[in-house]
């Protein structure tokens, strides 16, 4: 049999890593959620979105996917009783972003988007 041979990173590359990993950006789910929604307003290409924002194209399909998935659930009655929002009878982008008044915050605590 063979053996695998294992490249060992030298102790420089490790700090560069870590250094990486411990400056990447962190977005709160209000930046995620505002991004989204700036994507779904369709004004910008997405590629032009998100390399506005510094993001892959593949992050932001995951997060719409997020949002989208979470819109679901609050449609189907798991989450929070949100009275604004329970009335409303289909929960389409531009339906919530007029019953958020586009406010990130307010879309957050409706759709409980994680970070």
């Amino acid at each position: 049999m063979r053996q695998a041979t294992r490249t060992r990173k030298s102790p420089g590359e490790k700090i560069v890593k870590d250094i990486k990993r411990a400056t990447r950006k962190h977005y709160s789910s209000e930046e995620k959620i505002r991004i989204v929604l700036d994507g779904l307003r369709g004004e910008d290409s997405i590629a032009e979105l998100c390399r506005r924002e510094g993001i892959s194209q593949g992050i932001y399909y995951k997060w719409s996917k997020d949002f989208m998935e979470a819109g679901k659930r609050r449609q189907a009655g798991s989450g929070p009783n949100h009275r604004h929002l329970a009335a409303t009878p289909n929960y389409t982008s531009s339906n919530v972003m007029s019953q958020c008044s586009g406010n990130p915050k307010s879309v957050a605590r409706a759709f409980y988007i994680d970070a």
